[in-house]
């Protein structure tokens, strides 16, 4: 009696490949910018000529008499630095996914380049809508050449039905799209949370200078002295507030920018998914 050997069941093999990325700025950038912000505020807006006299040396040395509104916010307290990091940490990483969206956005408007892939499968070209997605690059044409590529091996497959083969490319499509996606929302959550705590952070700041500031009026024999010491304790806390709000502000501002962009294209990734799958569906019956 003849041995019968087992088939070997053939799993389909994507075309999509896993990108590699390095997201060490996450980690790097906060820490270098709050860094960054202590020597500005330490040795920029606290320099001793910015001042009619104060202490020498330390990690928080005192002054007194300022010459400008930028020595004023030295004397916020040490919430100031922490601020004026994270303001720097919000404008990195608003490069970073400027950068990165414009990219991934494309060379050309995804609905045209949508059309032109369309116009080229009604005349059933595929490697002319192939070189259209090596022109459009960007998240929407790497989607949408990951598809098309697996649209053309199903052309010529005569063992699935049209419904498995549609499926095969909406799967491809899923795959592609699973791993642009992540690229396209890394790192907004760095601008969501400064959107978040910038504010409280002024407040905390603008409460502790308002603590220092009642503190010594408590020490003060009194008088109009005493009333104008005040005055200028609680200008100088609100330094922190109004930093804080404005890194807020910005933050806020710019995450919805990214977001509105992503949005768009992602529902350019999905029109192109959509496009794939109709397309063979109705000249590939």
């Amino acid at each position: 009696m003849a041995e019968t050997k087992p088939t070997a069941t053939v799993k389909p093999v994507t075309s999509v490949q896993a990108k590699k990325s390095s997201n060490a700025i996450s980690l790097i950038a906060p820490v270098v910018c709050l860094i960054i912000g202590y020597i500005i505020w330490r040795f920029g807006l606290g320099n001793p000529s910015n001042f009619d006299h104060g202490t020498a040396g330390g990690f928080w040395p005192d002054r007194e008499g300022p010459h400008t509104a930028l020595s004023k916010m030295y004397l916020g307290g040490i919430i100031v630095p922490i601020l004026i990091g994270t303001f720097l940490t919000m404008i990195t990483f608003v490069i970073e996914r400027f950068l990165t969206v414009s990219k991934a956005t494309g060379t050309a408007s995804n609905a045209d380049f949508i059309r032109k892939v369309q116009y080229h499968l009604a005349n059933k070209n595929v490697d002319a809508a192939l070189a259209e997605c090596d022109k459009q690059k960007g998240s929407v044409g790497n989607v949408m050449k990951a598809g098309l590529h697996r649209y053309k091996d199903m052309i010529s497959n005569a063992e699935l039905s049209t419904e498995q083969k549609v499926m095969a490319i909406q799967k491809e499509v899923e795959e592609a799209t699973s791993l642009e996606l992540p690229m396209l929302e890394k790192n907004l959550v760095f601008l969501s949370t400064i959107a978040s705590i910038a504010t409280l952070l002024g407040l905390l700041g603008t409460v502790l200078g308002m603590i220092r500031a009642f503190s010594n009026l408590g020490a003060d024999s009194g008088g109009s002295g005493a009333a104008a010491q005040l005055s200028v304790g609680i200008s100088e806390a609100l330094y922190n507030t109004a930093l804080g709000i404005g890194t807020s502000a910005c933050a806020i501002v710019f995450y919805n920018i990214f977001t509105t962009k992503i949005d768009g294209i992602t529902y350019g990734i999905d029109e192109s998914g959509f496009t794939l799958t109709q397309s063979f569906a109705s000249l590939y019956k």
